[in-house]
């Protein structure tokens, strides 16, 4: 069975490539530029991991995470935060993310950093 991976990133071109690497590596793939209910669309995708730009139009990826890690249903959801915001590295521990990637980024990087966290054994590395 595919696995299943939301992205979200308010740059559409970023989205596109991130949304065809990811189809072309096998995944199942839900790309949006901004959710209201990360909580519903969660519930309703059922994602097995979830690729969050950290700035985000009127929202911080990284409190999207936090809000994903509260829920009970979700709190092992892994989460990769990804940025080209040179202080979010720092700022993505605070949100109990699984992984940071800054952009640019290089795609077998991004791709190693999915697989690894969609193994049984995977641990929470920064």
């Amino acid at each position: 069975m595919q696995k299943k991976i939301l992205v979200i990133d308010n740059d559409i071109d970023i989205l596109d490539v991130m949304y065809e690497v990811l189809k072309y590596e096998g995944f199942d793939v839900k790309a949006v530029l901004h959710t209201t209910d990360i909580v519903q669309l969660v519930d309703d995708y059922q994602p097995d991991l979830l690729l969050i730009d950290y700035i985000l139009d009127g929202v911080n990826g990284g409190e999207i995470c936090s809000q994903i890690k509260a829920q009970h249903n979700t709190t092992s959801l892994p989460v990769i935060l990804i940025s080209a915001y040179p202080k979010a590295d720092d700022a993505s521990k605070q949100y109990c993310c699984n992984a940071f990637i800054s952009k640019p980024f290089d795609l077998d990087h991004l791709t190693g950093q999915i697989n690894r966290l969609l193994t049984p054994s995977a641990q929470y590395v920064n």
